[in-house]
């Protein structure tokens, strides 16, 4: 699945997570929520953790982190950048937005900029259809977005 190397730190902090979640199964979706928070991401390395913790199979955790498309096994950029595919926000543009972020960035849906700045992937649908076209960067949403806005709304988050 991936080359992360999880350390006693991680480890730690995992148990720690699930212990605030008193370590109850039913919480899977909670701890998953919270270590991605911390770590950015859910390699296989921290499901077994995860799991180990919980008393539940591996089997279990992957199926969840790989059924809700919050969670990602991949490494994020600092800037992670999502851009909304439901109905409404395709039908109003969100392939261009896709199309300016790629060729501003220099990657690919799934991918991260060299610099691990930003990462661009899409949505199903972020439930804010009277927006659309919608992006996100992090928490941030922005909405009714024009490919010409792309390169001032990136400029904003370089240092």
């Amino acid at each position: 699945m991936s080359t992360f190397h999880i350390e006693e730190c991680h480890k730690q902090r995992i148990r720690e997570i699930c212990d605030l979640f008193a370590n109850a199964p039913g919480e899977l979706i909670n701890v998953l929520h919270k270590t991605q928070g911390e770590l950015g991401f859910l390699p296989e390395e921290v499901q077994r953790e995860i799991a180990r913790n919980l008393g539940i199979s591996v089997a279990h955790v992957y199926g969840v982190v790989t059924f809700y498309s919050f969670f990602t096994m991949t490494p994020k950029g600092r800037h992670a950048i999502s851009v909304c595919m439901g109905t409404a926000c395709y039908v109003r543009g969100a392939e261009k937005i896709v199309d300016e972020l790629k060729d501003q960035l220099g990657i690919k849906v799934g991918g991260v900029t060299e610099d691990g700045e930003f990462s661009l992937d899409c949505l199903r649908c972020v439930g804010a259809c009277g927006l659309a076209p919608v992006m996100l960067i992090g928490d941030k949403v922005y909405g009714r977005v024009e490919a010409r806005d792309i390169k001032e709304i990136l400029k904003s988050y370089q240092g």
